[in-house]
């Protein structure tokens, strides 16, 4: 069965599922800036719209943008900002 989780207060929505290709959720983030924690590798593809995302360790920010995929490691915090409400498709490795 389908999980929803709520974080920031509301701002980030989740529903996480058991997807063919494992664990996953798809959420949409509101606009604004976060900091996740992972605790497995986590592939994150766009849906619409776009997130810019500083990876642990890195000072540069890099922008992901309609159906581009990243890569966040195990074990980890990442920042992410979005200008507007951004769907995505989480998959948990």
């Amino acid at each position: 069965m389908f999980k929803t989780n709520e974080y920031f207060d509301g701002t980030v929505v989740s529903i996480g599922l058991e997807s063919v290709e494992g664990k996953a959720t798809v959420g949409v983030m509101a606009a604004g800036e976060y900091e996740f924690g992972t605790s497995t590798v986590e592939v994150m593809t766009v849906i619409s719209g776009e997130l810019t995302i500083q990876q642990p360790g890195e000072t540069e920010w890099k922008t992901y943008k309609k159906f581009e995929s990243f890569v966040v490691a195990k074990d980890v915090k990442f920042k992410v900002k979005c200008s507007v409400d951004t769907p995505y498709l989480c998959l948990y490795k």
